[in-house]
């Protein structure tokens, strides 16, 4: 079973709506922990149906490589994301994570621009996400 980390901060909506849809496309073929920068965003996570949920630094830098996919927006490996709530130590450890896949929404929220990306809403951003959890392989 593929475990899929959903890293989110502030108030974890987007990583909710992720969770939410990965839960509807493919319930429970795979495990999803959900990794917040705080508790509110834990818990909204664990609310759209996450498997697990874990919270801060520590946590999120632990499981960062106990998983095969890691989901979130850009911001999860700028230093300094969310406000300042993503620490350079997580966003190090996500980037430097060599054997997990990461799938990340050019979200524009940190004043980082990703050149030759289509603008998209969240939403049609999440489909095309959902379709790449799924060419994967055993999910």
């Amino acid at each position: 079973m593929k475990k899929i980390g959903v890293i989110d901060g502030q108030g974890g909506g987007i990583g909710s709506l992720i969770i939410k849809r990965l839960r509807e496309e493919l319930g429970e073929s795979v495990e999803i922990i959900a990794l917040g920068t705080n508790s509110t965003a834990t818990s909204s996570m664990m609310k759209a149906r996450a498997n697990k949920g874990a919270t801060g630094e520590n946590a999120i830098i632990f499981n960062v490589n106990k998983v095969d996919i890691i989901v979130g927006p850009l911001s999860i490996i700028l230093s300094n994301g969310f406000l300042g709530e993503l620490t350079p130590a997580i966003a190090k450890a996500i980037s430097s994570s060599m054997t997990t896949k990461k799938f990340l929404l050019p979200l524009n929220q940190e004043n980082v621009e990703i050149m030759a990306v289509a603008k998209e809403p969240l939403p049609h951003l999440i489909d095309y996400l959902i379709k790449r959890i799924k060419e994967e392989k055993d999910v």
